[in-house]
């Protein structure tokens, strides 16, 4: 079904304008198993259950439990999470849809301070309220009893040991514990990270979790149940009740929380099929980006030449207007997915991109559009992402997130609650009324710019997987590594590794030192200048299976790694 599919979207694609070329031979690589994920413990951990004869999902489960111990400031079990899942016997993907929710009591304007205006965010993410209803849990519940090989029960042994015995604080964590951020000071993590000695742990100090352990030993037997009712639910109540700026949230939240198993949003770029989460999830903004870049030359250039990475900048402007202004909560919000991915609407936007950089460009009018508020919403620069590939050939892409550096900095059995509910925006309407897409409402999941990516082959295979952290950048981290390595013909090593460039309404920011000579002079004779910031907060990873060969990569601007071997 995929490769009709695919071919069906490709002669539509052709039909549209788009520049194609022809299908790659059919060679494919040696079966491997493999891990690709921002700590080494955590990639260790899927591997050993992958050695066990473990499923991909079985290991994702696995990694995650790691990741929430060795990986705080970014991912946890007190967080959410998209898994974007490749089933290779049926070459079919699927999504799990792990993302928070919103309690019973939340209300539209719980972020609104004195005279209607929005809170600071720095005093908004460490509040009560900031904490929405964890999924991630839950999500992977869901998947292992769909996808599962090993028992449940036995795949969180690695994260309990290391928990009990401690693990060393490796350089990137060690910088978070001691950061200039509002969660840095609250009493939970400096708690947490207090040397018996006084003072904090600091590089290539041992750090033990015994609460987190304890915890751990209950969700093996008793599965989601652990955090989502229970002595965990009460505790997590109890915290996200505290102030400053209490909460709402009520055991009867943390019971009824579910997973959604959604179907992928799949269309073609050059010879693949590309799958992402749907909304909540921002996928719809990455496949918009990559369907107008095809509209262009970008395939003819190269990371050296300005023209090409302002051709990106230029459609990511437009991208994020788009995004911005109608992506939310589908259950919510009237999303107009098909019109932003309407072929006649992808070229008239791509038509907008000049020969220089002109104001921030407005939000178009796709098919289907609703009238919606400018959005305003602030996403920080946190979460993972990782990815597992089994014996069978069935890979999982995984985004996870507790949204912001240890989330709201309120921790529960050893693992910090999040602080999702301000990645809503915090002004529900604007000053016509309009309805904000992401305005918050009870038990609605707030917009994410997570996009963990499937690829697939013309010949419906596997093809690769791809993601990132970082926010409201992440659609320009993984659509520089898709330009790398599909346009570009580069490794996905090289891929990840090129300077990011994140362009949204007014202002560009990237790796100013990393661009080749040239590049970014050639950006401000376009009208685009190039100011550094954020580019430093994007942890890629992702994997490769065509050219004959298997291609794994991760982000070098942080601690990941990517784990291979022949498969048994």
């Amino acid at each position: 079904m995929i490769e009709r599919l695919f071919w069906l979207l490709a002669a539509m694609a052709a039909l549209a304008g788009c520049a194609t070329t022809a299908p790659p031979e059919p060679a494919e690589p040696p079966r491997q198993i493999f891990v690709a994920a921002a700590n080494p413990l955590a990639a260790d951990a899927g591997m050993n259950v992958l050695r066990r004869g473990g499923s991909a999902i079985d290991a994702a489960i696995a990694v995650q439990a790691m990741l929430s111990l060795v990986e705080p400031q970014s991912s946890g079990l007190g967080g959410g999470s998209f898994l974007t899942y490749f089933d290779a016997a049926t070459g079919r993907p699927v999504v799990y849809d792990g993302r928070e929710t919103a309690p019973a009591g939340a209300t539209p304007d719980m972020f609104l301070g004195d005279g209607g205006n929005p809170l600071p965010f720095a005093q908004a993410v460490v509040g009560g309220r900031a904490t929405g209803v964890p999924g991630v849990v839950r999500a992977m519940e869901l998947a292992h009893r769909e996808h599962g090989r090993l028992p449940w029960n036995s795949l969180f042994g690695d994260a309990e040991r290391t928990a009990r015995e401690g693990f060393i604080v490796s350089p990137r964590l060690a910088r978070f514990i001691g950061g200039a951020f509002p969660q840095a000071s609250t009493p939970d993590v400096l708690a947490y990270f207090a040397k018996p000695g006084g003072g904090l742990v600091g590089v290539g100090d041992r750090l033990r979790n015994p609460a987190y352990a304890e915890f751990l030993t209950r969700l093996a037997a008793q599965g989601s149940d652990a955090l989502h009712r229970g002595p965990t639910a009460e505790r997590i109540v109890a915290r996200t009740r505290a102030g400053p700026l209490p909460g709402t949230m009520t055991l009867a939240d943390l019971a009824g929380y579910r997973p959604v198993k959604r179907d992928p949003l799949c269309r073609p770029y050059r010879v693949y099929l590309v799958c992402v989460p749907p909304p909540p999830s921002s996928g719809v903004g990455l496949l918009q980006l990559l369907a107008m870049l095809e509209r262009t030359d970008i395939a003819d250039r190269g990371p050296g030449d300005p023209q090409a990475w302002f051709l990106f900048a230029e459609a990511s402007r437009l991208m994020y207007a788009d995004r911005d202004r109608f992506v939310g909560d589908p259950a919510f919000a009237q999303v107009p997915v098909a019109g932003l991915l309407d072929p006649a609407y992808i070229a008239a936007r791509a038509r907008l991109i000049g020969d220089r950089a002109g104001p921030p460009p407005a939000a178009g009018n796709p098919p289907g559009a609703p009238l919606a508020a400018r959005d305003a919403t602030l996403e920080p620069a946190g979460t993972t992402h990782f990815i597992v590939g089994d014996a069978a050939g069935n890979v999982v892409s995984v985004t996870a997130t507790v949204e912001s550096i240890f989330g709201s900095g309120r921790m529960v059995d050893g693992f910090f609650l999040n602080n999702e509910m301000t990645d809503f925006s915090f002004q529900p309407r604007d000053a016509e009324g309009r309805p904000a897409a992401n305005a918050i409402a009870p038990g609605k999941r707030p917009r994410s710019s997570m996009t963990p990516l499937v690829m697939i082959g013309p010949d419906g295979r596997f093809a690769g997987a791809l993601g990132s952290p970082g926010g409201n950048a992440i659609l320009a981290y993984v659509g520089k590594a898709m330009v790398g390595v599909v346009d570009w013909n580069l490794s996905m090593e090289e891929a990840i590794a090129l300077p990011n460039l994140i362009a949204r309404g007014a202002g560009a920011s990237g790796e100013v030192a990393r661009f080749p000579p040239g590049v970014v002079d050639g950006l401000r004779a376009r009208g685009l200048a190039l100011q550094p910031g954020q580019g430093e907060d994007s942890g890629l990873h992702g994997v490769f299976v065509a050219r004959g060969r298997f291609e794994g990569g991760a982000d070098p601007r942080r601690e990941g790694v990517v784990r291979v071997e022949p498969a048994n």
